[in-house]
């Protein structure tokens, strides 16, 4: 098993046709704030108020992470970034939490910022300097190549993101099961159709329980037959029509897709 530190590029919505036959369900997400996973959360330094993106450490030489999410990767921003490990509360002094800035930013070459659905919505970091794990800041693992889950396989989504579709931001870290939905449930025609790819890991779709805007780049952690945590999801789009739309699942990044991309950029950074 390996770790970096992974995220993704976008904070994407896709609209598809509204068919009649679905019915709206309102945006609620039945989280708790327990969330005993570590993360980070990027900020502008223009705009320390605002969240930009959520991040997890993955299992490598621990200087790198990685993310998603085009509004930080535009040519044309001048932003300074800082990297916070071990925030729990975005509203108050946490001790073990640090802020550290990046060195460098890595976005996939392939990644289209316009055209979410196109895949590829991974990035890396490579930081300034390396994270001292404690009890508050952790390693979590990479599965192996090409790993795919089955249907309904649990996993957690956490970050914080909108409570709701349009409602406020988390102060508290926040976590939900969601089960995975395979690839041939989540590429149904009244699913998400050609709209996602076998780079890309589906889960949620119930109407209840989903990620939602802000929680773009967080993970999807899913414990394996070892009981190690692996990251198996970089969060990257929702729908138009309402985080919690039926058989529209929160739609990931794949990890186990871009190990070989991930290798390779380290080994040249």
């Amino acid at each position: 098993m390996q770790c970096c530190l992974l995220i993704c590029i976008t904070k994407g919505l896709i609209f598809l046709p509204r068919k009649k036959k679905e019915k709206y369900f309102g945006s609620y997400r039945k989280f708790n704030s327990s969330s005993k996973f570590i993360y980070l959360i990027l900020h502008t330094k223009a705009q320390s108020d605002q969240i930009n993106q959520i991040i997890q450490l993955f299992n490598k030489p621990s200087v790198w992470f990685a993310l998603g999410l085009k509004s930080v990767f535009s040519r044309s921003t001048k932003f300074s970034y800082r990297v916070f490990v071990g925030k729990h509360n975005l509203v108050e002094e946490e001790a073990g939490s640090k802020a550290i800035l990046p060195e460098k930013i890595i976005v996939h070459e392939k990644w289209h910022p316009i055209f979410v659905a196109f895949g590829n919505d991974i990035a890396l970091i490579k930081l300034s300097e390396p994270v001292t794990l404690s009890d508050q800041v952790q390693l979590g693992c990479i599965p192996a190549p090409g790993t795919l889950l089955t249907n309904l396989y649990p996993c957690y989504i956490t970050g914080w993101g909108r409570v709701y579709t349009g409602g406020p931001i988390a102060d508290k870290l926040q976590q939900a099961l969601m089960p995975v939905a395979d690839h041939a449930t989540c590429s149904q025609s009244d699913w998400w159709g050609i709209a996602v790819r076998t780079s890309m890991v589906c889960a949620g779709g119930d109407g209840i329980i989903a990620g939602c805007n802000g929680d773009s780049g967080g993970p999807l952690n899913c414990k394996n037959a070892e009981g190690f945590w692996e990251i198996h999801g970089i969060a990257s789009f929702v729908s138009g029509f309402g985080c919690n739309y039926e058989k529209k699942p929160t739609v990931f990044t794949r990890v186990s897709a871009f190990n070989s991309w991930i290798d390779q950029v380290m080994l040249n950074n």
